[in-house]
């Protein structure tokens, strides 16, 4: 195995793509042989994506009473959880956010909002948001994520200042049906399909953990790539008491970065942004991300759950000899 591990690692690091097959071998790869898989993806990170390591704070704007039903998610109206609910808040206290994420050195700040998509209103105001933040922290690189877009949506907030949009295809085509029933695969396509018409920069990604099978993590890493999307945050399901899978089994830590690292295989040049669950699912093994292939990260709270405090990723970061500006 780690023969073809070492082959492999060279043919991408000649800028050849691996097949499925190829990918799916990487499965078999042994507790022994780990770490030298995770050496090769680290390879593979340094050459296509340097030492760099790129951090995201996100703000959730406006929380709970979504009316779509994803399995995983604790601000379903679906679901029975203890989320707080409340509607898209104040200006200043976005503004604030942003100038928290900025002093704490993030590179990017998102603007999440729950529900199926925004209502004009909603997005009015968000706009004017938008161009506060880009007025007042110019240096800060602006993302938002507020479900499905059309054509005159996404215009609208690329013309405020947003350069990065977030819509997680969140599992493979072959396994959505099971995590989600209002609405389906095709239908998050047609915003991937916008944001391209628009030119606003891509962030598509997903959970692992929803009962996929590890061949339909595969199968999602390549359809992904087909999208070349420009950032592919990871999440590792956080169970939540409430939700449909606040009972799921979640995998080993070592099964969950060997995910990682063969999607470094897969998916060599693009950002692999590591976000929810890190901090529960990997515990003590968290900072082998970036072994295992990973060159970003969303740092801070996320959107119902605590993570590390900044400047904790920061110093992490810090150790393993790699830089975060």
């Amino acid at each position: 195995m780690r023969k073809f591990i070492q082959q492999l690692c060279q043919k991408v690091l000649h800028t050849q793509d691996i097949s499925l097959k190829e990918a799916e071998r990487l499965l078999q790869t042994s507790q022994d042989d780990m770490w030298f898989l995770f050496v090769h993806a680290n390879d593979i990170r340094k050459k296509f994506r340097g030492d760099f390591i790129d951090r995201c704070a996100i703000t959730n704007a406006k929380s709970g009473a979504c009316s779509q039903d994803c399995a995983f998610c604790a601000q379903s109206a679906h679901h029975k959880t203890k989320v707080d609910i409340y509607p898209l808040v104040k200006e200043e206290s976005i503004l604030k956010k942003a100038e928290e994420s900025l002093k704490c050195r993030a590179n990017r700040f998102c603007i999440v909002t729950s529900g199926k998509r925004p209502t004009q209103e909603e997005l009015k105001k968000i706009c004017r948001i938008a161009k506060s933040i880009r007025k007042k922290f110019p240096k800060l690189k602006l993302d938002a994520s507020l479900g499905t877009l059309d054509i005159e949506r996404a215009k609208a907030l690329k013309d405020a200042g947003i350069e990065r949009y977030n819509h997680n295809l969140e599992t493979a085509r072959s396994h959505f049906n099971k995590i989600c029933t209002t609405h389906s695969f095709e239908d998050r396509l047609k915003t991937i399909e916008v944001l391209k018409k628009t030119g606003l920069e891509i962030c598509s990604g997903g959970i692992f953990g929803l009962g996929e099978s590890l061949k339909q993590r595969i199968e999602f890493a390549f359809f992904l790539k087909s999208i070349n999307p420009d950032c592919i945050p990871i999440n590792f399901l956080n169970p939540i008491k409430g939700t449909r899978l606040e009972n799921e089994k979640v995998d080993k830590a070592t099964d969950f970065l060997r995910m990682i690292a063969i999607y470094r295989f897969i998916l060599p040049d693009k950002q692999i942004r590591i976000c929810g669950g890190r901090q529960y699912n990997l515990r003590k093994l968290e900072s082998l991300i970036f072994l295992a292939g990973a060159d970003a990260i969303l740092t801070g709270n996320y959107l119902t759950t605590k993570g590390n405090a900044p400047l904790e990723d920061l110093l992490m970061i810090k150790d393993l000899g790699l830089y975060a500006k």
